[in-house]
């Protein structure tokens, strides 16, 4: 297949959700450092949380050149170490946590990050980026095989499936992470082949298991009772916010919510604050730029000759529609809040960089999708459309 340009769209789509979630940031920034340091004592700067997010973005748009540079050839490679060396860091950080380790970032009941001194790093992201490349890889050469439906399929993916929800979901205390993990997996056994009898059983044996690590956790059952019963302080705080928005919003620092009474507003909540500051149309343009990125995903991994490729793409497009469908239906009351991040708009270094990365990665077999080639001949170098996506490449 002849290298072709990649999908510009997709590009700025990434760097125009940065730039909201960077100006969010810039917006509320002040007030999330006024109220840590009142309420912890701190000595936080108002600009502090802009600075560092500036640095997440670059650190971002350089994962995305990495990931777009960097061949996939060497990825395919390399997809079990970097999943183990997922599985690795994140064991070591369980391990360092109950060593009372100060290496071991542990907040709100969980470890999840590695403190590296003005940096944090959590594993969690780059076992779920070896994962989509692990279970494409997998899943691609069972299919070649005719091996989906044997124990040379079904071992290794669920083995591998289940240490990485066990890592994150019960010694991370992680569901919201969980999610996505989940929407992976079941994404790559969706496209596998496997009968959709034994699909719905597995899905039924996930839901049940959703269950269990719900009531086996007393914040998750009181977050779970509080949305039955419609009283979230977090989800009523998130939906005053984007009511008071209104149309038009309030204003670009005048966000009444982020001042205190909205939690993590910088972070999970980020959808509501942009709905307070920019309204229901600034909501309406986020919506549409993740819907077009997720267009521009399936796009690419519909024209995506090699199988394996294809099921990689299409593991990205599962990660990142997780992460959004999660958070935003949590901001509007119709799941409850399972601390899940909004990409690339979200404050934080690690799950950007990681999200990055991926869609870079995307990028980069977009210059590999099929093509047609209208009258003229291929040697001719003419008659190419203009269309990436325009379909197999054929001669007159």
């Amino acid at each position: 297949m002849r290298k072709h340009k990649s999908d510009q769209v997709l590009t700025l789509l990434v760097l125009g959700l940065m730039v909201v979630g960077l100006i969010a940031i810039y917006a509320v920034g002040p007030m999330r450092a006024n109220l840590l340091n009142v309420t912890y004592g701190t000595n936080y700067s108002n600009d502090m949380f802009f600075w560092n997010q500036l640095r997440s973005v670059g650190m971002a748009i350089l994962a995305f050149w990495v990931g777009f540079k960097l061949p996939y050839v060497w990825l395919r490679k390399h997809s079990q170490k970097i999943m183990f060396l997922g599985i690795l860091l994140c064991v070591l950080l369980a391990f360092l946590a109950v060593a009372g380790s100060g290496l071991a970032d542990c907040q709100l009941g969980g470890c999840r990050w590695y403190n590296l001194g003005p940096i944090g790093f959590q594993p969690a992201e780059l076992m779920k980026f070896g994962l989509v490349l692990y279970l494409a890889q997998l899943v691609a050469v069972r299919r070649k095989e005719g091996k989906i439906e044997t124990r040379e399929f079904w071992l290794p993916f669920g083995i591998v499936s289940a240490v990485a929800l066990f890592l994150v979901v019960i010694l991370q205390k992680d569901l919201g992470t969980g999610v996505a993990f989940l929407a992976i997996i079941l994404t790559s056994l969706l496209m596998s082949g496997v009968s959709m009898k034994k699909f719905w059983l597995i899905l039924l044996v996930v839901i049940l298991a959703g269950v269990g690590a719900i009531a086996s956790s007393d914040h998750r059952k009181i977050r779970v009772a509080d949305w039955l019963a419609g009283n979230s302080y977090h989800v009523r705080n998130a939906e005053m916010a984007i009511g008071t928005g209104g149309m038009f919003g309030v204003g670009v620092g005048n966000s009444v919510q982020a001042a205190g009474y909205l939690p993590e507003s910088i972070n999970d909540s980020v959808f509501a604050v942009i709905g307070e500051m920019f309204g229901f149309l600034g909501l309406l343009l986020v919506l549409g730029c993740f819907v077009m990125l997720m267009f521009r995903l399936l796009k690419i991994s519909e024209h995506l000759p090699d199988q394996e490729e294809r099921l990689v793409v299409v593991g990205i497009f599962a990660w990142i529609l997780a992460h959004v469908v999660a958070n935003v239906a949590s901001m509007i009351s119709l799941m409850p809040v399972t601390g899940i991040t909004l990409p690339l708009l979200s404050y934080g270094g690690t799950s950007m960089m990681f999200v990055a990365g991926a869609l870079g990665l995307a990028g980069q077999l977009s210059c590999y999708t099929s093509r047609e080639v209208k009258n003229e001949s291929i040697s001719s170098g003419r008659g190419l459309r203009g269309t990436y996506y325009s379909g197999r490449r054929r001669s007159a």
